[in-house]
């Protein structure tokens, strides 16, 4: 799989800004080499017709979705749910049930709070694993009756 495909992944999952140290140290490649994928990445999606974008930012490097769609996030998007809860739901609902400390290598540390929400919410379900290190997250009723879906592919 090449380099900037890995890459487009990782900022997708992240669903935030993610710095080149990161991208270099979590996909296990030199700097250079992480450096040149993006440059690729960034040509390839300069080129097509597409609704997202890879930005450089003071954080880091981001996917997301070009200005010219901002105003689709506010009819298409639950008010109360920004983009990252949106993904960090996605992951548990795909993976249910997943370990807290799992989701959190797959998403990062701004999951804690995602998670947080979403409990509140009542669109997780949050419960201690047994080794009592972590807590098993799993998707609610609720959130089948919200988002109208019956049964989520395994």
């Amino acid at each position: 799989m090449r380099l900037a495909t890995q890459i487009e992944a990782l900022l997708y999952l992240q669903a935030r800004p993610v710095p080149l140290k990161e991208l270099s140290e979590r996909l296990g490649q030199d700097r250079v080499a992480v450096e040149e994928a993006l440059l690729e990445l960034l040509d390839d999606y300069a080129h097509r017709d597409s609704a997202l974008e890879i930005a450089e930012t003071e954080g880091g490097y981001s996917l997301q979705l070009r200005g010219v769609f901002q105003s689709l996030i506010h009819d298409l998007v639950p008010a109360e749910l920004g983009a990252g809860a949106l993904r960090t739901l996605a992951a548990i609902a795909l993976k249910s049930p997943i370990l807290q400390t799992d989701l959190i290598d797959l998403r990062g540390s701004g999951a804690y709070p995602q998670v947080k929400e979403l409990v509140e919410r009542g669109f997780v379900r949050k419960r201690r694993s047994p080794e009592g290190r972590s807590y098993w997250l799993e998707v609610t009723e609720k959130f089948h009756q919200y988002f109208e879906v019956d049964q989520l592919p395994r």
